[in-house]
C-alpha cells in the first residue's frame, strides 16, 4: 500500500472515532444502536411525546386534519418536534462524509484506473 493511501486510512480512522457520534452501540447480542435526545425534565419529555402523537393524529386524518375535541390543548408545538429532530440529525457523520469526499475526490477513481492500466 502506498504511503499516501496509508495516511488516508489513518485519517479516516481518526475521523470515524471523532465523528461517528449520533448512534451508540447497545451492549447486547442484538447488534442495535441507540440515539440520545436531551430534555430538561419529565414535563418536557411528556410534551415531546404528546406533540408527536398530536402531529401523527393530524397526519393520519387527512380530511379532518385536526386534533380531536377530547384533547385539551390542541395546538402542536412544531418547534419542539423540530428541536428533537435537530438533536437526532447526524451532523458529525456528515462532516465525516465531507472529509472522506475531500480525501477521495470523485475523479481520483478514474485516475487510479488510468495509473493501474
Amino acid at each position: 500500500m502506498e504511503t499516501n493511501e496509508i495516511e488516508k486510512l489513518e485519517t479516516i480512522k481518526r475521523l470515524t472515532s471523532n465523528c461517528l457520534s449520533t448512534l451508540r452501540p447497545v451492549n447486547d447480542k442484538r447488534k442495535i444502536h441507540s440515539a440520545e435526545i436531551k430534555v430538561y425534565d419529565y414535563y418536557e419529555l411528556a410534551s415531546v411525546i404528546r406533540n408527536l402523537m398530536k402531529l401523527c393524529i393530524v397526519a393520519l386524518d387527512h380530511d379532518g386534519a385536526e386534533v380531536p375535541n377530547t384533547i385539551e390543548n390542541k395546538s402542536i408545538d412544531v418547534g419542539l418536534i423540530l428541536g428533537i429532530a435537530l438533536q437526532l440529525f447526524p451532523i458529525d457523520e456528515f462532516e465525516l462524509l465531507n472529509e472522506i469526499s475531500i480525501l477521495f475526490p470523485a475523479d481520483s477513481k478514474k485516475e487510479h484506473e488510468i495509473i493501474n492500466k
